[in-house]
């Protein structure tokens, strides 16, 4: 994989790193071209680190979705989100952190601080300038982003509509080793498709449930068998009181009716083919602060 005659293709691994809710997972969606990542208006939706793979004739990046990185460690599963971001930063090429373009909080000066200890080349994204009222506001803000961090490149983009991502792209190459490929350009991602369905389940649930639910439910595929015309997934949705149980069900089940039509629809376009789900509501008392539970559900560091 080479252009103008004769430069040398790059690949390695980039951690993007920002705080809950700035726009990482449609950011990653968006450049690997599939619903990699899921995303909802609610913060801390990522809970895993989640590799999309960008390939290009310059090179393949393999870009590392992370947890929002975010203060307040009093459950086990936050402290594990955290983790998971912190540690993404372990062992790559280059990191991009994340950032909105309207809006500068407490939480991205800790992100300044954690990204601060890797020595890996780092770039920063502005992200949402498709929501900015005035553009004559982007450079002043780049330039003071240039200020609050050692940034080889500051790139102004839309995760949602677009912009400036092929001009991120690029600038991350350009950070790159060289090296060959590691992943058929054809694959966007390394996450099994187990993966990918629970995590379609839990976007329809954060979607449409409200106030602490979505953070107390975790979601865990029982059976995936692939047919010759269909999936057939069964998963249980676990919960932590029977209360809540109660609100994922829904009155005469029309809310796990609805979760299961909406997640099943985005399986078949995910996957190319038919899906047949089962879901399933279970109480598990207090598992996002049980370590051991955690772990079954595959929060595992």
């Amino acid at each position: 994989m080479t252009e103008g005659g004769g430069s040398e293709a790059r690949f390695g691994t980039v951690a993007l790193i920002g705080r809950p809710n700035v726009g990482k997972s449609t950011l990653i969606n968006s450049l690997v071209g599939q619903q990699l990542s899921i995303v909802t208006h609610k913060p801390q939706t990522t809970r895993h680190r989640v590799l999309g793979i960008v390939t290009r004739e310059e090179g393949q990046v393999l870009f590392v979705d992370t947890p929002g990185i975010h203060g307040g460690e009093r459950r086990a599963i936050n402290r594990y989100m955290n983790r998971a971001a912190k540690g993404a930063l372990e062992g790559v090429d280059a990191v991009v952190c994340v950032f909105d373009a309207n809006r500068w909080t407490r939480e991205d000066a800790r992100v300044l601080d954690v990204v601060a200890r890797s020595r890996a080349p780092k770039l920063a994204a502005l992200n949402k300038i498709d929501r900015m009222h005035g553009r004559e506001r982007l450079l002043p803000l780049m330039e003071e982003l240039g200020e609050r961090g050692e940034f080889r490149h500051i790139v102004p983009i839309s995760a949602k509509t677009g912009d400036g991502l092929e001009e991120l792209v690029q600038a991350v190459l350009g950070e790159l080793p060289v090296g060959e490929p590691a992943y058929d350009p054809e694959l966007f991602t390394d996450a099994s498709m187990r993966f990918l369905a629970a995590e379609l389940v839990r976007e329809q649930l954060i979607l449409r449930l409200h106030q602490e639910v979505p953070y107390r439910l975790a979601v865990e595929i029982e059976s995936f068998e692939e047919g010759p015309r269909r999936f057939r997934i069964s998963a249980v949705i676990w919960v932590e009181q029977s209360g809540q149980k109660a609100m994922v069900i829904g009155r005469r089940g029309e809310m796990l009716k609805t979760v299961g039509t909406r997640a099943r629809q985005a399986m078949g376009r995910l996957f190319g083919r038919p899906v047949h789900l089962e879901l399933w509501v279970k109480v598990k008392e207090n598992w996002s602060d049980d370590e051991r539970a955690l772990r079954r559900l595959g929060y595992d560091d």
